[in-house]
């Protein structure tokens, strides 16, 4: 079939027409998403503000993605957070080295179910933190965001084998560290 300048693949049917179709489309996902790998609004607020930057200067020129303008966003937020994070990385050693601190002598929590919920979570994204970039980005995008494992596959360029098994080993990781703290109970992990 030969495509004409108005014939558009079923792919492209399901992509946002305008640019403020799109920013109203992915907005709110794209900040949960930056606003869980930086652990801060504020700086989750600039970094999709950059992204959609990105995307009004390509779509004005007409090079914006008409295939997969989800996974695009997702990817151009995901790098920007990261440069982010490599920029500010002074800084998060001082936390690390904080937080290492803190841990020589950790109050250990009940298994009674005596921490908060907020206080559950905290501690549940704290370890996300610490899991491999590849290994946050597809628990974020799996439990946060509720991607497929084909939508993930897209976003982070890899095949749904690869984002299953990268799952399964970051939650096997995440159990175990909240086993050793006391969250959950359970054997070994």
């Amino acid at each position: 079939m030969i495509r004409t300048k108005t014939t558009r693949t079923r792919q492209e049917k399901n992509q946002p027409e305008t640019f403020e179709s799109a920013m109203q489309a992915y907005e709110s996902s794209l900040l949960r998403y930056a606003t869980r790998i930086l652990g801060d609004t504020n700086t989750a607020q600039d970094i999709v503000q950059d992204t959609f930057i990105k995307l009004f200067k390509a779509w004005n020129n007409g090079q914006h993605p008409k295939v997969n303008l989800k996974g695009w966003l997702y990817r151009v937020t995901h790098n920007q957070a990261v440069d982010h994070i490599r920029r500010e990385s002074r800084l998060r050693v001082l936390h690390e080295e904080q937080a290492e601190t803190l841990e020589a002598d950790p109050s250990p929590p009940s298994p009674s179910g005596t921490l908060s919920r907020k206080d559950t979570l905290a501690t549940v994204l704290t370890y996300v933190q610490e899991l491999a970039e590849m290994e946050q980005m597809v628990v974020l995008l799996r439990l946060q965001e509720g991607m497929s494992y084909k939508d993930i596959g897209n976003v982070i360029g890899r095949t749904e084998g690869s984002v299953g098994s990268t799952l399964h080993y970051a939650v096997k990781k995440l159990a175990g560290k909240l086993k050793q703290a006391g969250i959950v109970e359970g054997g070994s992990a």
